[in-house]
């Protein structure tokens, strides 16, 4: 199954997924659950407020490795068998991790080179987490060890239900085995220093490499680092963390075959490339923690989540991590009002979540995240937030209609890492450019509009798409930039934003007006790139007169075809276009030279939807409510502050509350509805 493909009721679902786990279960609602860290007394307490507040999947064993290997060699599963019988007893399914992402002091003491190096060269000691090289053999041996003998120990048990491999992947290493792997990965990629050389343009402050032992990680320099071999080893990195999750994976598989195995994603993450990633995985699940502080999070939520469905072909998927409330690792953490809690679970389950948890079951009293939210507070279960976590316990029940059903998308946003990492590298003309916040501003007026977006990588079939919106693919193929072209060719819209098309695979600047890949589809040609003073607003002009400012970023440019439908009025570019819109073939093409305000772009992408023939779930939105269809449920939520009143088309029931609707649904803040059609 492609990106871009959506499950039928016609087409047979994977061996192994989210269905694996919602059968007899409906939808999954639980959390990190750390049963070491407190009495075996209270795991008893524990299980019963997890039965009466609907917990019916819990992740146990991800910081738990120094638990069950106190010593090298040593093995202490007593109180893990205890913990899984129990749980397994009361109905209570585990998602069982195994607890490589946190090695117990004694590796790191008996064998320093598992532990990871910076770019300056200093070793990153134990005592937090994540104190791992990912390259090391001494590392990879002692958590392969570890993991056979718990796949041979629990394999059968009742309650296993999903494989937890390791936890947030995205350590990054220098040293010398770093160095060692890296090589191996470029003699793998460029075959001989000839082509390395070419590739990374070593010509350039004689860099130029004559024997590959003298190839190191991109470490601290005295000036910029080669950004080419910076790019090589954010894609080495990357496949590094990949390998040792395959590692650990194949050992599960061969002993537990019909047991699913995930590993929690953290969205637009830029260390790791993720659309390598999901493929590996039999469930894509994610950690989601939205600042409350924050006014565009209830889109930047979206995006994330739009982003892992997508990353899993458009399946159900899991939110393996949320917080009840306040987070600790903020400067400044402000706690989720009443009501909040409900209303983002419930914006992922629209988005196509099948499982909601959270971290964590039970507050930690002791270590670094003792401030950190939970289900059952420090204050225990007669609580504000435990009384909101059971009451949506209950109420997810009634949410088994939309179990396993797809999240349908006419529009296509396209995000790619390795561009990602590129577009950031410094020496570039502006750093303030940057991927996420392009995502967003493109996203955001789509969202508005109750618009449905899938992501995709560059090398995505586009044929079920009607728009395909590119925020921006600094660095691309010359096949992916033919792909686009075709898509427009054959009828599609695309929507491109600004410092596109910049670069090759190698991150070389292609030469000639620039994009030039896409010159020909767009309609336009540049030959400079202009940073704006960040502190003066550039002034646009659409084509009926009307104007709007853009900020940052401007580019001169030419239409070559292309009609201008807004222009610079100021400065050096005054008269010049700002805005292009081409016919090519059966379709249209977009150009954005600049970084327009939020109500410029939205008038924009309003524009594009016309072009598109795409229309949002409901015709009309008030401001605040995201409107999402899953299936045939559509839902409403209500981000904003004040009591909203929502045209719908036809009579409905709310599935949260089994009532029926009229013409239009009353929406307090943070309400939901779910509405299924009547007859």
């Amino acid at each position: 199954m492609t990106v871009t493909e959506q499950p039928t009721k016609d087409s047979p679902p994977p061996r192994l997924g989210m269905h694996t786990l919602t059968a007899g279960r409906g939808l999954l609602f639980g959390g990190d659950y750390n049963p070491e860290q407190w009495p075996e007394h209270v795991w008893v307490e524990d299980v019963e407020l997890m039965q009466a507040a609907g917990v019916n999947l819990v992740t146990v064993g991800v910081f738990s490795w120094a638990r069950i290997e106190p010593e090298p060699g040593a093995r202490d599963f007593g109180w893990l068998d205890r913990v899984l019988d129990l749980l397994g007893s009361a109905g209570i399914a585990v998602d069982l991790a195994t607890p490589t992402a946190s090695p117990p002091p004694w590796l790191g003491h008996r064998w320093p080179q598992t532990l990871p190096v910076d770019e300056s060269g200093h070793r990153l000691w134990y005592g937090s987490r994540n104190q791992f090289c990912p390259s090391s053999p001494v590392y990879r041996e002692r958590a392969l060890a570890l993991v056979t003998d718990l796949a041979d120990r629990y394999a059968g048990h009742p309650a296993l239900a999903l494989w937890h491999v390791g936890n947030e992947y995205g350590q990054v290493c220098h040293c010398d085995d770093s160095a060692a792997a890296f090589r191996t990965w470029l003699r793998e990629r460029y075959g001989d220093l000839g082509t390395l050389n070419d590739a990374w343009g070593t010509t350039f402050w004689s860099q130029r490499y004559s024997d590959w032992d003298e190839i190191v990680t991109p470490r601290r320099a005295p000036y910029i680092v080669n950004p080419t071999q910076r790019l090589d080893f954010s894609r080495f990195s990357s496949d590094a963390l990949l390998a040792h999750y395959r590692a650990e994976r194949d050992v599960l598989r061969a002993r537990t075959p019909d047991t699913p195995i995930t590993t929690n994603f953290m969205g637009l993450f830029k260390p790791v490339d993720y659309w390598s990633w999901a493929p590996e995985e039999d469930i894509v699940s994610n950690d989601w923690y939205p600042d409350p502080a924050d006014p565009l999070s209830p889109a930047r939520t979206a995006l994330t989540h739009d982003l892992i469905r997508s990353l899993g072909g458009g399946r159900p998927w899991l939110l393996m991590e949320q917080s009840p409330s306040a987070v600790n690792w903020r400067p400044h953490n402000l706690p989720k009002p009443a009501g909040q809690l409900r209303l983002e679970s419930l914006q992922a389950v629209a988005h196509g979540a099948d499982g909601l948890c959270y971290f964590q079951w039970r507050a930690s009293t002791f270590g670094s995240e003792r401030f950190h939210a939970a289900m059952v507070p420090h204050a225990g279960p007669d609580t504000r937030i435990h009384a909101e976590v059971r009451a949506h316990g209950a109420e997810l029940r009634r949410l088994d209609p939309v179990v396993g059903t797809p999240v349908p998308a006419k529009v296509a946003m396209v995000h790619d890492w390795p561009s990602w990492w590129a577009l950031e590298e410094r020496g570039r003309p502006s750093d303030r450019l940057t991927l996420p916040d392009q995502l967003l501003a493109y996203y955001r007026p789509l969202w508005e509009r109750g618009v449905t977006v899938d992501l995709v990588p560059p090398s995505a079939d586009l044929t079920a798409y009607e728009l395909v919106v590119v925020p921006n693919l600094y660095l691309i193929s010359d096949r992916d930039a033919a792909a686009l072209t075709r898509y427009v060719h054959g009828g599609g819209v695309l929507v491109v934003g600004p410092f596109s098309g910049v670069v090759d695979p190698h991150s070389h600047v292609r030469t000639g007006r620039f994009p030039a890949p896409l010159r020909e589809v767009l309609g336009a040609s540049g030959e400079e790139w202009m940073p704006a003073p960040e502190d003066r607003p550039v002034r646009c002009r659409w084509a009926d007169g009307t104007g709007f400012t853009a900020r940052i970023w401007t580019e001169l440019l030419d239409a070559e075809g292309a009609e201008p439908v807004a222009v610079f009025t100021e400065g050096d570019l005054a008269g010049r276009p700002a805005v292009l819109r081409h016919r090519a073939g059966a379709g249209t093409a977009w150009y954005v030279a600049t970084l327009p305000e939020p109500d410029a772009l939205g008038e924009l992408t309003a524009r594009a939807l016309v072009d598109a023939g795409v229309t949002g779930a409901l015709p009309e939105l008030p401001p605040g409510v995201e409107a999402v269809r899953r299936g045939p449920v559509l839902f409403l939520l209500n981000h904003g502050a004040g009591t909203v009143h929502v045209p719908v088309p036809h009579p409905a029931e709310d599935l949260l509350t089994g009532s029926a609707t009229g013409d239009r649904v009353t929406l307090a803040p943070r309400a939901v509805v779910a509405l299924r059609p009547l007859g």
